[in-house]
């Protein structure tokens, strides 16, 4: 079986069964491939459907523009709620959050530890160190100023305790 066609183009030899059953697995290959995009069409189409539902063109902008305002909205509760944090961190850092308490005998006949140690600091271990003496006679109040973790006045030995503690370098 010899054909001009074929020969023209340079397949004279060729038989034609071969040529045919090329074609014919191109052809399957595209109704596959055709098929496939039809099932994607139409799951597109189904979603497009879904979300249209009750919407005209004028639904729709409305919606979208109310969107567009929601998230302006959220930008600026995100802006105002970002400012308020600093604002709370700045303000907390000058907040007492450090506390060391030491009770104590301020007296050897006394009992019961009725004599404390009490240290505020905040952030920058800055506060004040409050120290009451029980005794017999009465009760005795003393404070002393904590700046940077130190005290200009010397400090008791549960003085400094507490202010350990409240710094959180007591072993």
């Amino acid at each position: 079986m010899n054909y001009e066609l074929l020969k023209m183009a340079g397949l004279g030899n060729l038989d034609i069964t071969y040529i045919f059953i090329g074609l014919i697995t191109f052809l399957l290959i595209m109704l596959i491939l055709i098929i496939i995009q039809m099932v994607k069409l139409s799951k597109m189409i189904k979603k497009y459907e879904k979300f249209m539902i009750g919407k005209n063109a004028k639904n729709l902008e409305k919606d979208i523009f109310g969107l567009y305002e929601d998230n302006k909205f959220i930008k600026l509760s995100i802006e105002k709620n970002e400012k308020d944090i600093r604002m709370l961190y700045k303000n907390l850092e000058k907040s007492f959050q450090k506390i060391g308490v030491v009770k104590y005998d301020a007296f050897a006949q006394m009992g019961g530890q009725l004599s404390f140690c009490l240290v505020l600091l905040d952030e920058n271990n800055n506060g004040f160190a409050l120290n009451s003496v029980h005794s017999t006679e009465g009760c005795y109040t003393y404070t002393k100023e904590i700046k940077m973790g130190e005290c200009s006045i010397s400090l008791g030995d549960e003085e400094r305790k507490a202010l350990n503690i409240a710094m959180g370098t007591e072993d």
